[in-house]
């Protein structure tokens, strides 16, 4: 009898069998994407491309590798918050020269922005509020997390713990 509660706390542990599911809305290009990018503690490579898809420089069109630690960030965000529903895209990866440009137009955009390398993505969850979400991603203490109020999105990253 011990032997098979053993065995059936096993089975639900995290990341035994699991699957993680994330809904996305491009803002930009209209898209919609619902996939399955992880199971267990196995990542998807299809579903990771079909991430970097959704998730590219929608100026230049240039897709580039989403950090899986990044989706697991934001899978975990979302477990918090209850949320079941697409996550909207603000901005997702920016290359070199699309970041370039945006920081010369708009404050904010760091020339260093972890977006170029696939490790930040802007996020809004319709019905959420901002600064809620905000406040339940910076107590992950995950990475970097900003607020930014008057566009309705925060960001989260890999990078280095740090908040703005």
């Amino acid at each position: 009898m011990i032997f098979l509660l053993v065995l059936a706390a096993a089975a639900q542990a995290p990341g035994s069998g699991q699957e993680r599911t994330l809904a996305f809305f491009n803002t930009h290009s209209q898209e919609h994407l619902t996939v399955i990018y992880r199971r267990g503690h196995d990542y998807v490579p299809e579903a990771l491309a079909k991430i970097n898809h959704i998730l590219r420089d929608t100026i230049g069109g240039e897709e580039h590798p989403i950090d899986p630690g990044l989706l697991d960030f934001l899978y975990d965000l979302l477990e918090k918050t209850g949320y079941h529903q697409e996550v909207h895209i603000v901005c997702g990866y920016r290359s070199p020269q699309t970041n370039t440009m945006m920081h010369n137009r708009t404050s904010g955009v760091a020339l260093g922005s972890l977006h170029t390398k696939g490790r930040a993505i802007d996020i809004r969850l319709p019905g959420v509020d901002t600064k809620k979400l905000y406040d339940i991603a910076r107590s992950m203490k995950r990475g970097g997390t900003g607020y930014y109020r008057s566009s309705d999105f925060i960001q989260i990253d890999t990078g280095p713990v740090r908040f703005w």
